[in-house]
């Protein structure tokens, strides 16, 4: 945040807001211990969408061949090239490269949501994209 100019008291009631918080969880009358939080965005709070756009606003830092848009929480990728083998490995290069950056971010990227599609002038196309091994 302080790389956008968010300086002095304000800074320090944002370090306050994220620093030292605990949660529990209640189910049937019966509570868990606390526990500490030591990363993320409080979930449900007003703050809770501009502080995760801080989070992840350096993410199209991490593909130098591709360009990504996000949405709220999505994440598009978008990767061009003249013949289809290249763009091929753009796409694996990308995701190992999105890959690496979730996790050293400390987010996890729903593979079961994941799609893609392919504009292409040949309507046969056939091409594995992976990641993580999937």
């Amino acid at each position: 945040m302080y790389l956008y100019g968010v300086r002095g008291i304000v800074l320090h009631w944002f370090w306050d807001y994220l620093t030292n918080r605990q949660q529990f969880v209640t189910f049937a009358d019966v509570s868990s211990d606390l526990g500490k939080i030591s990363c993320g965005i409080p979930q449900g709070s007003v703050l809770g969408p501009l502080l995760f756009l801080f989070y992840v606003n350096y993410i199209s830092n991490s593909v130098p061949n591709a360009s990504i848009k996000l949405f709220a929480d999505d994440t598009n990728l978008f990767v061009h090239g003249i013949t289809l083998d290249n763009v091929v490995m753009k796409v694996n290069a990308s995701l190992r490269s999105l890959s690496n950056w979730f996790f050293v971010n400390k987010l996890s990227l729903s593979i079961d949501k994941t799609s893609y599609s392919i504009f292409w002038k040949s309507a046969r196309i056939k091409h594995n994209y992976t990641i993580n091994g999937k």
